[in-house]
């Protein structure tokens, strides 16, 4: 960062950073394949991350008019280069060290600062310096949310190693199950075993977001009711995930930190095809196993498929409250079963057994999702009738209100 011009500094950066993680993780599938050992990966995936970031932030700070910025570029911008001591604190800090969540290098050194509290000015007793009385700004506990999510953690981890072992997801493998299970079992057992290899992750992430918290790091202002909200480093949000109503939600609900992450340094930095860049910069960031460019790739797709049902069929179901809530219940399910066929093959890693899962599945999900892509705007739904549909909704609520009876469209 310091020997690079700041106006291309951030790609040299992000490509530094990529062969030597990519390094990394071919170096471990040759010694350890298969394995979920923890080692060194884990970690550098995390600096990874980091580094780059900073790199972009500091490139948004220094090279770039301020109307140039999205706001989130905006809030992250660094004007100034960090010290050696600032730098390696921010990389190496212990409470996102080992699991994350990725925490951006404003919001760290805000923390540091004390300047995330409501009020503080100043990092030596946070009073300030204008006044001719120190002001002491109280900050508020987090033991109950510490608390809340330790527990939390502790019992997805307990899920886990009580039910994984009785439902492996190896057992997608066998020829006995894929040939003598029915389509149905085959979706059912890929969306209880996938789901069962998510507690992992929420057990780390969950116990990570604890230790921030514990820290003071996290702490995200007031809600409108004024209760504190910890959850600036929040990896993950289990219960919106589990209950999303689409794909998007989901992926928004997942791995907050990496989303904001490849949002940050990707997908608002690129022209055209951004899904592709981003879902592909994720693959290279997690590693080179087959079963993750397949999720990956198939994410992309679903992604394209889900917009293109977003935007031209879901009207349709808008027009009554009970057709609301019936499409609600059909892209719940749907949603269900489209992460569990995306994500088993990021689970299972393997190419071969993965492409068999497909095959006995009939490809239908990727078949579906094509349909999906190509049909509905050749159905006739132009934007017109998003127009129509949408200012529909605008007068009904309109005289809802007035009337005194918006509960019952809301």
């Amino acid at each position: 960062m310091r020997t690079q011009n700041p106006r291309n500094m951030q790609r040299v950066v992000l490509a530094i950073a990529l062969i030597y993680l990519s390094c990394i993780h071919f170096h471990r599938q040759i010694y350890d394949y298969g394995s979920y050992t923890l080692d060194i990966t884990g970690p550098l995936m995390v600096i990874t991350q980091k580094v780059t970031s900073l790199a972009f932030n500091i490139h948004d700070g220094l090279m770039r008019r301020e109307e140039e910025l999205t706001p989130m570029q905006r809030h992250q911008a660094v004007q100034k280069m960090p010290t050696t001591l600032e730098f390696f604190s921010y990389i190496f800090h212990f409470q996102a060290l080992m699991a994350g969540p990725v925490i951006f290098y404003r919001d760290y050194i805000d923390f540091i600062h004390g300047h995330h509290l409501p009020g503080a000015k100043s990092l030596a007793g946070f009073y300030d310096k204008n006044s001719q009385e120190k002001e002491i700004v109280l900050e508020p506990s987090p033991t109950l949310v510490v608390i809340k999510k330790v527990v939390a953690s502790l019992a997805c981890a307990i899920i886990f190693i009580t039910f994984i072992p009785v439902f492996p997801i190896q057992r997608v493998k066998e020829d006995e199950f894929l040939e003598n299970t029915s389509m149905l079992y085959k979706i059912w057992y890929l969306m209880l075993t996938t789901m069962l290899a998510r507690f992992k992750y929420y057990h780390a992430w969950l116990f990570a977001d604890a230790i921030c918290n514990n820290s003071g790091l996290g702490f995200n202002g007031y809600d409108e009711r004024g209760n504190a909200r910890w959850d600036l480093t929040s990896n993950v949000d289990v219960y919106k995930f589990e209950t999303s109503l689409n794909l998007r939600e989901s992926i928004d609900s997942w791995n907050k930190g990496t989303n904001l992450w490849l949002r940050s340094i990707m997908y608002e930095r690129v022209g055209r095809n951004k899904v592709i860049y981003t879902y592909a910069l994720s693959a290279l960031w997690h590693g080179f196993y087959p079963g993750y460019y397949l999720t990956f790739a198939s994410a992309a797709f679903f992604t394209v498929a889900a917009r293109s049902v977003r935007r031209h069929i879901r009207p349709l179901f808008l027009e009554s409250q009970r057709k609301k809530t019936f499409y609600d219940v059909l892209t719940f399910i749907t949603t269900r079963i489209v992460m569990a066929y995306l994500t088993f093959s990021f689970v299972l890693l393997e190419l071969v057994p993965s492409i068999k899962v497909y095959l006995y599945l009939y490809l239908l999900p990727h078949l579906l999702a094509l349909i999906a892509i190509l049909l509905p705007p050749r159905l006739g739904l132009s934007r017109k009738t998003h127009k129509q549909s949408a200012a529909k909704i605008e007068t009904d609520l309109s005289e809802a209100v007035s009337n005194g009876n918006a509960h019952k469209i809301m």
